[in-house]
């Protein structure tokens, strides 16, 4: 069976939701060479979309012959604007069933252990931490053997690693797992979403030059010379489009650019990006300006429906808190926007409820649905002007704005607070390695 079907070649996606009970949802099978015997063997490819995540190819190959078999997962999707780094404190034995998809980018590292995994020496998996555990086992001991009649010293050495290894899976004491992936194609789990999760933190970081290289986003030879800045003014007179790819279809898309000026607030860039082909529409709003000396935290008393209309500006630093839910939403698990209090109501309720991926299929069960379903009820409540609640923004650059209908007159429903931030904050948004004055000294 071909690859690429006929639907494929009517313009139609290669990829299907993943579902058990559709009809034309089965694998297509390869001849392929076996690298064990080098008889002929299958490999079988499922072109799959897994329901609010990504689209993945998931191969496997098995050869009659001599019977080796393997495995493989890769993500089929863009690679994200910005890597994703996953820290995760495991205290628990209920932490090493979290699951977690590692793409083969991705570096892992147990600083406890001093255990390192480069990116690409492992390929893309959708396991557990104790999967992985059991994986990076596997592979030291495929060549202890070999090692032993070689080397009986390092197999020693490795042999006591591997047990070191072994009893992490007990959590006599507490580790760290950290998950580092330049292409932000990868995850690990929070059970208590929408909540906060306190054992697991997660950044996002620039791609290096290097890592754009790794990536294949940038050739090696290409120049590190930045692009001249262009002329503001001319860009503040017309809107600007660049072509990308979309991220839901991955068909050519155009993005439009026009920097806006926001009445008793600042200058900001808003992007819409349309795509003909399956009609994806998004909006993306990034500060025009610099990063505020103090950063600003702004608390609205929701008391009325009439405040679902205020306008909010928030910028991908900005983290939203609703404490009478006891949910905290980190920055950039949504993308800078201007839009109402309303439309991000409604944004917290599809990321937390509608595109939850592990409250369908397999990996949910009952008593996460009911808890997940039971909050997006309460932000419904919420919107209607049936809850008494508080939503704060707390914004380390102070780039986010929320509407004073009262302007210029106070807001008796709303209080404004301006802080220094902490050395924490300062590293997220990568102030403490900023060097502005001075810095031509140093070269």
């Amino acid at each position: 069976m071909s690859v690429i079907s006929e639907q494929s070649l009517r313009g139609e996606s290669l990829f299907t939701d993943l579902s058990a009970d559709s009809e034309h949802w089965r694998p297509d099978e390869i001849d392929s060479l076996c690298m064990n015997c080098h008889r002929d063997g299958t490999t079988r490819l499922l072109l799959t979309r897994i329901p609010f995540f990504r689209e993945v190819i998931v191969s496997s190959f098995s050869c009659p012959h001599c019977g080796w078999a393997d495995t493989e997962i890769q993500s089929a999707g863009r690679i994200q604007d910005q890597g994703v780094c996953y820290t995760l404190r495991v205290r628990t034995k209920d932490d090493l069933n979290r699951e977690v998809v590692k793409s083969d980018s991705a570096t892992t590292r147990i600083p406890e252990l001093d255990l390192e995994i480069p990116a690409f020496t492992q390929k893309g998996a959708l396991s557990t931490i104790e999967g992985l555990l059991d994986r990076t086992v596997t592979g030291l001991e495929q060549d202890q053997p070999v090692r032993r009649a070689l080397d009986p010293e390092t197999a020693d050495k490795i042999n006591q690693f591997i047990q070191k290894l072994k009893k992490l899976k007990d959590v006599e004491e507490e580790f760290t797992l950290v998950i580092e992936d330049p292409s932000g194609n990868s995850f690990v789990e929070n059970p208590v979403a929408p909540q906060k999760d306190e054992a697991l933190t997660v950044t996002r970081f620039k791609r290096t030059a290097e890592q754009d290289v790794q990536l294949g986003l940038r050739a090696e030879d290409d120049s590190n010379d930045e692009p001249a800045a262009p002329d503001i003014d001319a860009m503040r007179n017309e809107v600007l489009t660049f072509k990308v790819n979309c991220p839901e279809c991955n068909a050519p898309a155009s993005t439009n650019m026009k920097l806006v000026q926001i009445p008793h607030f600042k200058e900001v860039i808003i992007m819409a990006t349309n795509c003909e082909g399956c009609g994806y529409r998004t909006n993306e709003v990034k500060s025009g300006g610099a990063t505020e000396e103090q950063g600003t935290k702004i608390a609205l008393h929701i008391t009325d429906p009439s405040d679902m209309t205020r306008d909010v500006l928030k910028s991908e630093t900005c983290s939203v808190l609703i404490p009478e839910l006891d949910f905290e939403l980190g920055m950039a698990a949504i993308s800078g926007k201007f839009t109402t209090v309303e439309g991000l109501l409604m944004d917290i309720k599809d990321l937390t409820v509608s595109r939850n991926p592990f409250c369908l299929g397999d990996s949910s069960n009952t008593e996460r649905v009911e808890k997940i379903k039971a909050f997006g009820q309460k932000i419904d409540r919420i919107m209607a002007g049936e809850m008494d609640v508080h939503l704060i923004l707390d914004d380390p650059a102070g780039n986010s704005y929320l509407q004073n209908v009262y302007a210029p007159e106070p807001d008796p429903e709303m209080t404004i607070e301006r802080y220094t931030r902490s050395f924490e904050q300062n590293e997220d948004l990568g102030l403490n390695d900023m060097k502005t004055e001075g810095y031509q000294e140093d070269k």
